[in-house]
């Protein structure tokens, strides 16, 4: 009788390896990790890197990374393994659509995916975005033209956008164009 209680239970667990790496930029270290899949998270870390190459499943979003801070990639074209719900899923699927040196809303985002009274949960599931620069959540801006929260600090954020050639003023009132 518990025999057909435990076979229920008893599933094969597959662990997949995750791979890490950080390199250095111009606006600090970032860390990559990846399984076999694909890339899970790119994100800031103070954690300097360590020197060794970069593990086969990160060597396309490395060298896709270096080109971009170079000048020479404006879109990147990479395998992902995120983790997120459907929403978060479809909210990074927009943002990924962000051409270079563009910006939107998140308003704009939330009316694309035919609501603008989801507005705020457009801005937390960017906020939740698991692969910063590369779904460029960096490239979203207040309605009032301002810079809004990112995870790598505004200073980062208005890095990235002038890298993208967007010009950008400090000024009492934040970042503005």
């Amino acid at each position: 009788m518990h025999s057909g209680f435990r076979s229920l239970y008893r599933r094969r667990i597959t662990v997949m390896e995750l791979y890490t790496h950080i390199i250095p930029s111009q606006i600090g270290f970032i860390k990559l990790e990846a399984t076999d899949a694909g890339l899970r998270q790119v994100g800031f870390t103070k954690e300097p890197p360590n020197g060794s190459a970069a593990p086969r499943a990160l060597a396309q979003a490395v060298t896709q990374l270096k080109a971009y801070f170079e000048g020479r990639l404006r879109e990147f074209d990479l395998e992902f393994d995120l983790q997120g719900t459907t929403f978060q899923k479809q909210v990074w699927e927009e943002v990924s659509n962000i051409p270079f040196g563009k910006t939107t809303t998140y308003r704009h985002i939330a009316a694309t995916l035919g609501d603008v009274r989801k507005t705020r949960a457009v801005g937390s599931a960017n906020a939740a975005n698991p692969v910063v620069i590369i779904i460029p959540c960096h490239r979203i801006i207040g309605m009032n033209g301002l810079l809004t929260g990112y995870i790598g600090g505004l200073e980062r954020k208005a890095a990235l956008l002038q890298h993208e050639g967007i010009p950008m003023q400090a000024s009492l009132f934040g970042w503005s164009f």
